[in-house]
């Protein structure tokens, strides 16, 4: 479903991505983990087509968007949705409104049947009967819930999380992930998440891809990573301040 070849991008002298090759399978859920500044978000901008690479391929289902037109990559962004970072919703619009926002402005369904569709992603998410509550009514975890059913509103065939368990509690957090596993099971979606959070990416995921210096250095299972013996990746998954990584300070 998602096959990016020698991606490279730098920005002025900041060289972000040196070379990164990475496959995700139909159906499976891939999670790429790394700290802060190692080009994670830059990346799932590659994915999207939000960014155009220096060089390399980034092919969606067969088709390399690098160098496609805008209408081009509007049909192919149609298979994605996204659950952002900070759930990004609407503060003047509804819940089911912006749960809703992507399918009224494409004006392909009445608004009755936008509130029927609205209605059953909510379901899903476990928010029931919360269509007329503003943003500001609702919890971190609700909001991230909202963000979700807006994600899946269209019926995506990709999923990408970015940072979908930041800023909440270890319970909520815990309750984000279980949702994440449900939505792939329910959907049957390929799903791409970033983060470092190490007990989401463990739970949630297929497959573990680490992105360090501009590359992926390992992938494994989450079993797999757990044993490897890779001092950067030990480091990182144990949170040790401790080893090869050192802290900069720099965010992104």
């Amino acid at each position: 479903m998602i096959n990016i070849v020698n991606l490279h991008k730098s920005f002025g002298t900041n060289y972000v991505l040196r070379g990164v090759d990475l496959e995700v399978k139909k159906g499976e859920s891939v999670t790429v983990i790394g700290g802060s500044g190692s080009g994670k978000s830059v990346l799932m901008k590659h994915i999207i087509g939000i960014i155009q690479p220096d060089r390399g391929e980034v092919i969606i289902d067969g088709v390399d968007i690098a160098g496609l037109g805008e209408s081009e990559l509007y049909m192919v962004r149609k298979k994605f949705g996204m659950l952002f970072q900070a759930s990004a919703l609407f503060d003047s619009l509804s819940v089911w409104e912006n749960v809703g926002f992507a399918l009224l402005r494409a004006r392909t369904y009445t608004d009755k049947e936008v509130r029927e569709i609205v209605t059953e992603k909510l379901n899903l998410v476990g928010l029931a009967g919360v269509e007329g509550l503003m943003p500001s009514e609702l919890s971190g975890g609700m909001k991230k819930r909202v963000g979700l059913a807006r994600a899946i509103a269209h019926s995506p065939e990709i999923l990408l999380y970015d940072e979908p368990t930041t800023g909440l509690d270890p319970i909520m957090a815990d309750a984000i992930n279980d949702l994440i596993v449900r939505m792939r099971e329910k959907l049957s979606v390929t799903s791409v998440t970033i983060t470092h959070d190490m007990q989401s990416a463990y739970k949630i995921s297929d497959r573990i891809a680490m992105l360090y210096e501009g590359k992926i250095i390992e992938t494994g299972t989450p079993e797999q990573i757990k044993r490897k013996e890779n001092p950067i990746v030990m480091q990182f998954i144990t949170g040790s301040a401790a080893g090869p990584i050192k802290h900069t300070g720099v965010t992104g």
